[in-house]
């Protein structure tokens, strides 16, 4: 279970991607329901100031103490191309991942990671500008420059910059269930779960006159048992389906019809955790329509059965009354 981390900042840290480990880990959202962790922001040392690529620089309050009895040690972006570390440093993160805590970076942090020979043997993932250079110094692993975040044994790396908060989602949802990545999501105002890689950011961007789908695409989540069609969406959009299937994919990195089957495995697994509706209920409910076809899709995407999945992962809530209401389409 996730209950503590531990975030280590280095000289030259990247404020966005440490601010982002932060805000996901860092905020007590019990007000809300949401997780609270026991968070701290170490550093090299206790007390020491780091200066930060932003042109200010920071204290912190731990030192490598702080990484030794956490369930997480996040290590953001802190330089480009990074620094070599001192020895300590890399020793706190292979006593970490060695006791089985869960080790996640974000950026160019991966070349923390590599540099304490965490991705040996490993896929993993950085930001596409720095792909090369990370396979280059580190042979003995797995680049993947097209995803937005690798999970390999314990160790989870992020691309670049806002993918860090999809590999801290992915990880809240792994540890704790679609509820408590989708109350922390709900608090940032992002997607709990984004579908497409990093090249939908590396290939030509949409012109800058262009509309976003955003709008549509917080629409199409509230209503995944409607007819979510490209015809349909289109008509919404105002605009042909031709040119709607092309701007969905610049925008998403995936066609509509793949995009609209993913957030509906991830509303069924919502309702799988927080309910006891039967496995039709909940696949009228996500927009599947039968249970043939929410098993089809569950098997197909998360190698599992709906049945299978709600026993790993029902959620205990202090009122089940209350969230099964939440939850009514």
């Amino acid at each position: 279970m996730l209950r503590s981390v531990a975030v280590l900042a280095l000289p030259n840290a990247a404020a966005f991607e440490l601010g982002t480990a932060c805000e996901v880990f860092g905020i007590d959202r019990s007000d809300t329901g949401g997780p609270v962790f026991d968070f701290r922001v170490c550093g090299p040392r206790a007390g020491a100031t780091l200066p930060t690529k932003s042109g200010f620089s920071i204290v912190v309050e731990h030192g490598l103490e702080a990484t030794r009895d956490v369930d997480l040690v996040v290590v953001p972006a802190y330089g480009v191309p990074p620094a070599d570390l001192p020895d300590d440093v890399l020793d706190a993160l292979r006593a970490a991942h060695a006791r089985g805590a869960w080790i996640l970076s974000i950026c160019s942090g991966a070349f923390a990671l590599g540099e304490a020979g965490l991705l040996d043997g490993r896929r993993c993932t950085t930001h596409w500008m720095h792909a090369a250079a990370l396979a280059a110094r580190f042979p003995a692993t797995t680049v993947d420059p097209d995803v937005l975040f690798v999970e390999d044994g314990r160790v989870i790396t992020g691309a670049g910059t806002a993918a860090g908060i999809d590999a801290c989602l992915h990880l809240v949802r792994r540890e704790l269930g679609a509820a408590a990545a989708a109350s922390v999501a709900r608090r940032m105002v992002v997607p709990p779960q984004r579908d497409g890689g990093q090249a939908q950011y590396v290939e030509t961007p949409l012109p800058p006159q262009a509309d976003t789908l955003a709008p549509l695409l917080a629409w199409m989540v509230e209503h995944l048992d409607e007819d979510l069609s490209v015809p349909a969406l289109a008509a919404r959009a105002f605009t042909s389906e031709r040119t709607f299937a092309r701007r969905f994919r610049a925008e998403t990195g995936a066609t509509p019809a793949a995009w609209v089957a993913r957030q509906r495995v991830a509303r069924a697994q919502e309702l799988l955790e927080r309910t006891d509706a039967p496995v039709d209920e909940v696949a009228r409910r996500s927009g599947f329509g039968t249970g043939a076809l929410l098993r089809h899709h569950f098997a197909r995407t998360l190698g599992t059965t709906p049945l299978s999945y709600r026993r790993q992962f029902t959620c205990a809530a202090d009122d089940p009354a209350d969230d099964a209401a939440s939850l009514t389409a």
